[in-house]
């Protein structure tokens, strides 16, 4: 399970990142990087999106500082 958890992390920090570059200068990495492929690209939101689910159903399990009582 850790190892899920880090690609579930880096996959979540990358769409993020994707996100503020967006916004900020409206470029696109993931489609540059996976333009030529575009179900790749559609793969790959949706990799993301399903890291996002799992963190959010599994934060509290992993997080050091949110398992404190």
């Amino acid at each position: 399970m850790k190892y899920l958890h880090i690609v579930a992390v880096t996959l979540v920090l990358l769409g993020a990142l994707n996100w503020g570059l967006i916004a900020a200068f409206d470029f696109n990495l993931v489609s540059l990087l996976l333009g030529a492929w575009p179900m790749v690209e559609k793969w790959a939101y949706i990799l993301v999106g399903v890291s996002a689910v799992y963190l959010g159903l599994n934060h509290m399990s992993y997080c050091k500082i949110c398992s404190k009582k």
